[in-house]
């Protein structure tokens, strides 16, 4: 009994993780990566998503479903994809009314959750050196240049929305970069926000084989980094998140907009500024103690889920 009620628990706290996943996917400029890493299961969920290999769907026409089962993590892989799942179909207007209302308040709450998620990350890193400080350098330039770079714009093609999909859904599961600004950046965006609303088979097709395979290469690709060069490559996810602060910051001036799914305005280019600067050129107050609450609530938050991570890991 007690080990039936431990497991519950268990795959409770896994499908409560798999919920704020999520509630950060939805958000455009936060990954639920970055809430699988401060929660203690990303190296599980790497694990888990990289077994998904051809082989297994051979053993499934076999009839080896068990095996398949557990060589897959199943039982905590569908539980945290339950948990998404649930989050995006319960929490995403919420999260999309806030963003509209509470713009600054939420963009804060988001800067202190990723703020510190990188001393979280950092304190992994069991040795730096000079390759250790490069990897940080790369990934914090990188984050950068994706959170400043020019939006493209792609043609509608099954090829650039099956590459768009393998590419955005690489970035979904690393930490500091969001797949749905891959998206806005490739000028895919809208028409897959489109192809969702009209349930266009053909193109949703190709966005889905694309991300299926884009996960399924990645995800091998970074597990295995992670089990041989460890310390690189926390530090280059350690470098994602300090370059990802730019697109997170609360107060900013939109110079562009993308027109939505629902024909709802969303920011494209937007350039950052100081609580001060932010009430002369919006004529809208800063609500910057509001803010830092929220950061400082943010890095309450974090530290509990980095606790409880270490708590179930044992």
């Amino acid at each position: 009994m007690k080990a039936q009620l431990k497991g519950s628990l268990a795959l409770l706290e896994i499908f409560l993780k798999g919920m704020a996943m999520g509630a950060a996917d939805v958000v455009p400029g936060v990954s639920g990566g970055t809430i699988a890493f401060i929660s203690g299961i990303y190296d599980r969920l790497l694990a888990a998503v990289a077994a998904c290999s051809p082989e297994k769907l051979l053993w499934l026409l076999k009839g080896r479903f068990r095996e398949v089962w557990q060589a897959i993590d199943g039982s905590f892989l569908f539980t945290l994809l339950a948990g998404i799942l649930f989050s995006i179909a319960t929490l995403a207007r919420l999260i999309t009314y806030l963003l509209e209302t509470h713009t600054v308040l939420l963009w804060s709450f988001f800067f202190g959750l990723i703020l510190v998620s990188v001393l979280v990350i950092a304190r992994q890193i069991a040795r730096w050196n000079l390759y250790v400080v490069l990897a940080f350098m790369a990934g914090a330039a990188f984050a950068y240049l994706i959170t400043v770079a020019v939006p493209l714009q792609l043609p509608v093609t099954p090829l650039s929305i099956f590459i768009g999909g393998s590419i955005a859904i690489c970035a979904m599961i690393l930490p500091g970069v969001s797949g749905s600004f891959i998206l806005l950046l490739l000028g895919l965006y809208a028409p897959v926000l489109a192809a969702v609303m009209h349930f266009d088979i053909g193109l949703l097709g190709f966005f889905v084989l694309g991300c299926i395979v884009g996960l399924m290469s990645f995800s091998r690709l970074l597990s295995w980094l992670l089990g041989h060069a460890r310390n690189i490559t926390l530090a280059f996810l350690t470098g994602l998140l300090i370059g990802s602060l730019n697109k997170v910051w609360p107060w900013k001036q939109t110079q562009s907009w993308i027109e939505g799914g629902h024909g709802e305005q969303i920011p494209l280019l937007q350039v950052n500024v100081m609580p001060g600067e932010y009430e002369s050129l919006t004529g809208m107050a800063s609500q910057w103690q509001a803010g830092v609450a929220l950061m400082l609530l943010a890095v309450v938050l974090v530290l509990a889920l980095e606790w409880l991570g270490r708590r179930s890991a044992r």
